[in-house]
């Protein structure tokens, strides 16, 4: 799959020797670093997001588990330029882990590291516990505007601040209908019966937060969106951005269905839409299903939202 993904970057990226990590070739001096990852098995996610204006290099673990310390270190080796780097990645227990064994092992080295992980799942925690929540989607526009920031910015202080709000304004909830399976396996993350949904599920297939019968498109997408309302919350004047995100067998018929519903909610709550977002960025397999996005925004926060970017994963012209 890595040496794939090489070929497709068509020339813009290596793999690491001995590591299953890639980087980008052209990364300038003096460049604030920004280096992503992740489990595997959540394509384009997220070593699809090596590019122009978004992670510098990616360190990727097997199917549904963590990058080793040592892979993160050496592509974080590769990416540094001496001017830090940032770490961007799901707030998952083993990733959590060995980034941090990768961070203190750089910082021996005299590289300065800063951790920012991605906790966007409203399903996951209540707001007070915060930091208790998965990294979903949101991954996808965090990548964006941290890529922008560190791209712009000279201060890795300034980079992580960039970040950080954009941690603070995102939201993410999804459902499915049908399980992604395990490779090694073969075996579903969880049974549904033909008539079931389960809401709030995790990146892994997780449990959600309830399992109940198949409704309407538009009775699915009211039951997220309220939650997502309501969590940080969002109201009447705010400017998002809007991202539904396709778990791995959903069509885009599908979504665009949820789309319009979506924006007839925001009519009536008086949220104007800065951006849409609609595709295929972080799955689960060949899970059936999807998850919505939002993130409030600010004029910063839009100037990084809206820069150019481009990768096999991602792009923003």
């Amino acid at each position: 799959m890595i040496d794939g993904l090489v070929f497709a970057n068509d020339g813009a990226v290596v793999k690491l020797p001995d590591h299953d990590a890639i980087v980008k070739k052209e990364i300038p001096d003096g460049k604030v670093a920004l280096l992503i990852g992740g489990g595997s098995g959540h394509e384009p996610m997220f070593h699809g997001f090596v590019g122009k204006n978004l992670g510098d290099g990616a360190a990727c673990g097997e199917i549904f588990a963590a990058p080793s310390p040592d892979t993160i270190y050496e592509a974080a080796k590769a990416v540094d330029r001496g001017n830090g780097i940032l770490f961007l990645y799901g707030n998952y227990a083993g990733d959590n882990m060995n980034f941090d064994i990768a961070a203190e092992m750089l910082e021996d080295d005299g590289i300065d590291v800063r951790t920012v992980r991605v906790r966007d799942d409203v399903a996951a925690a209540p707001p007070d516990r915060m930091d208790d929540r998965r990294g979903i989607a949101g991954d996808v526009l965090m990548i964006k505007i941290a890529g922008g920031a560190a791209a712009e910015l000279d201060s890795l202080d300034e980079v992580e601040r960039v970040t950080r709000k954009a941690g603070d304004n995102v939201r993410t909830m999804g459902v499915a209908v049908s399980a992604g399976s395990i490779p090694e396996t073969g075996k579903l993350t969880f049974e549904l019966a033909d008539d079931e949904i389960e809401i709030g599920m995790g990146a892994h297939g997780e449990a959600g937060i309830a399992r109940q019968k198949l409704q309407t498109a538009d009775e699915i997408t009211d039951q997220l969106i309220e939650k997502i309302l309501s969590d940080l919350p969002f109201g009447k004047g705010d400017e998002v951005a809007l991202l539904i995100n396709n778990l791995g067998a959903t069509t885009m018929m599908e979504m665009l269905v949820v789309n319009r519903r979506l924006r007839h909610v925001f009519d009536e709550q008086g949220i104007t839409v800065h951006r849409t977002l609609v595709g295929t960025w972080l799955t689960v397999q060949e899970m059936a299903g999807f998850s919505v996005t939002l993130m409030k925004l600010d004029d910063e926060l839009k100037h990084y939202l809206d820069m150019p970017a481009s990768s096999v994963g991602f792009s923003n012209m």
